[in-house]
């Protein structure tokens, strides 16, 4: 008898998404394991590392695993409308007077009631409670994705800061040595005190900008903590690695006189930040379409669309079946209870109609209505956001990536020049203000270089961030872990709820989200991301 009639709208799902016309919309790439364990790429091991430790202990990602949990247990309670609403095992026994008399009064009964679902109330109220359930699983891979950028892009600016500090230090040694050359001229009378101030004013200005990288470094590494779940001192070892240390060892060789500076080897193989792979200019708009936020709005909407039929079924009448059966005995005080003649039994259908509810439950059906319409359109803000974020990133990594191009020349001029311009003044065929300008220069674009440097990796990273990469990275993981789920175990009787494969059967309305919240990734597109497990730097980089 129940399920007779199914209020409300059946949600069919948003309209088809506007994206603009040059992203590409074929469904059918290759690329897809890329995106979804898109680090990889930058072949770095500590920060393989740091993302995975972050999927583990995460705490906002912990807090999201916990949201779940709650959308089953509220799924379940949704459920339970299903079964008899009412079923009550009650009793008393009280002493009466009256009059002059005195009386006990035993009664022992049994009620139960069930509601028939004859207009589909509790089905959309489970309709409404799974979709719910699916959103937070949807909020948890999103939380994920902006969790594994946040990691990688400190972590490029902790390099980043890293490297300026290194080059600085470099740079403090140089004109260590143009303070030392100008001191010996001073002695010689060939330049005055003049030029040995300027020199040490040089030299005190860039030691003064080591102090603001190093906060730079320290705020990038106390990030990272927060994203770890950890303290501070926590993560310098996971920050350590031998290429890493191999590296730095090439910034710390003392520059002398007989030496000149090098360009390639210190600012490409052996930079610290770690290097971008290269990406296509051509956006893949099925991936953009599975970003876990847009996925989550639809869900969001689903959810919705069943508080409408929840709200319409109050204009029509409830019909329920009722039962109840106990005994009632009264008799003289100190008698012995007599309960042959004290049984009874009822049993029957009701059904209870409010006729009068002055606008209240058009009203209401008016205000679910509404809000359905705010998910839609929220869904559709949700896309615009989406092509701006994809827009943005793609447009600034090639801009960027320009940039690099041109700030490389720069460096590439500023130590030719260097080399040059110290020969000569030790020669005396040029003035010290063309040194100490040789010197400046060379100190700018070194700085500036390895700051582009960051910002084209940072960009990457938006990039795939934009293109909802790397919440796969978490799939098959429970939501909550371990140790969370024994402590919740030893508290409260979770039964098999705390099984991420115990999950609730999909309505025919979630059949096309599904392959997305729990579909694994492509065997292949594990298996060759792992191949990629940052120990050569120098291997060719893919183009996503």
């Amino acid at each position: 008898m129940t399920g007779c009639s199914v209020l409300g709208p059946d949600f069919e799902g948003v309209e088809p998404v506007e994206l603009p016309n040059g992203w590409n919309k074929d469904t059918e790439t290759d690329t897809s394991w890329k995106t979804a364990r898109w680090w990889f790429q930058f072949q770095d091991p500590a920060l393989n590392r740091l993302v995975e430790v972050a999927s583990e202990q995460n705490l906002d990602l912990e807090s999201a695993g916990l949201r779940i949990l709650q959308a089953r247990a509220a799924l379940g309670i949704a459920d339970s409308f299903n079964y008899p609403q009412a079923q009550t095992f009650s009793g008393n026994l009280a002493k009466i007077y009256q009059n002059e008399n005195t009386f006990d009064n035993a009664t022992l009964n049994f009620d139960a009631g069930w509601e028939l679902d004859a207009w589909g109330k509790f089905a959309r109220g489970v309709e409404s409670a799974e979709a719910g359930l699916y959103a937070s699983i949807a909020s948890y891979h999103d939380i994920m994705v902006s969790i594994t950028a946040e990691v990688a892009r400190n972590y490029v600016n902790y390099r980043t800061f890293q490297e300026r500090v290194l080059l600085s230090e470099r740079n403090i040694e140089i004109q260590e040595r143009v303070v030392e050359i100008t001191e010996a001229q001073l002695a010689s009378g060939n330049v005055t005190e003049l030029d040995v101030q300027q020199a040490k004013t040089q030299l005190y200005n860039t030691k003064s900008a080591l102090p603001s990288l190093r906060i730079g470094m320290m705020q990038s590494r106390n990030a990272l903590a927060v994203l770890l779940g950890t303290l501070p001192d926590e993560i310098e070892p996971m920050l350590a690695s031998a290429l890493i240390d191999s590296k730095i060892k090439v910034f710390d060789q003392k520059y002398d006189r007989n030496q000149v500076k090098q360009l390639f080897d210190v600012y490409e193989r052996h930079s610290l930040i770690p290097r971008p792979p290269l990406v296509s200019t051509t956006v893949d708009a099925s991936l953009v379409l599975r970003r876990p936020d847009l996925q989550l709005a639809e869900l969001q909407a689903h959810a919705q669309s069943a508080q409408i039929g929840i709200a319409e079924a109050e204009f029509y009448p409830r019909f329920s079946l009722f039962g109840a059966i106990g005994i009632n005995s009264t008799v003289p005080a100190g008698s012995e209870f007599s309960f042959s003649d004290s049984l009874t039994l009822s049993l029957g259908p009701a059904f209870s109609w409010n006729v009068f509810q002055y606008g209240r439950v058009e009203n209401n059906v008016r205000f679910e209505d509404a809000r359905f319409q705010e998910t839609l359109t929220n869904y559709n803000k949700r896309v615009l956001l989406a092509v701006q974020e994809v827009s943005n990133a793609l447009e600034a990594y090639q801009l960027n990536s320009l940039q690099k191009e041109l700030a490389f020349s720069s460096v590439s001029a500023s130590v030719r020049a260097f080399n040059i311009s110290l020969t000569q003044y030790e020669n005396g065929q040029i003035t010290f203000e063309r040194l100490l300008s040789s010197v400046e220069k060379m100190t700018r674009s070194e700085d500036t270089y390895a700051q582009v440097k960051g910002n084209v990796a940072n960009q990457v990273i938006a990039l795939y961030k934009s293109l909802g990469g790397g919440w796969e990275a978490n799939t098959g993981k429970p939501f909550v872990r371990e140790d969370v789920a024994e402590q919740m175990k030893a508290r409260t009787d979770w039964e098999n709820m705390l099984d991420d494969s115990v999950l609730p059967s999909l309505s025919p309305n979630n059949v096309e989200t599904a392959p997305w919240v729990f579909g694994k990734p492509k065997a292949a597109s594990t298996e060759e991301a792992e191949k990629d497990d940052g120990s050569d730097p120098s291997a060719e980089q893919g183009e996503p």
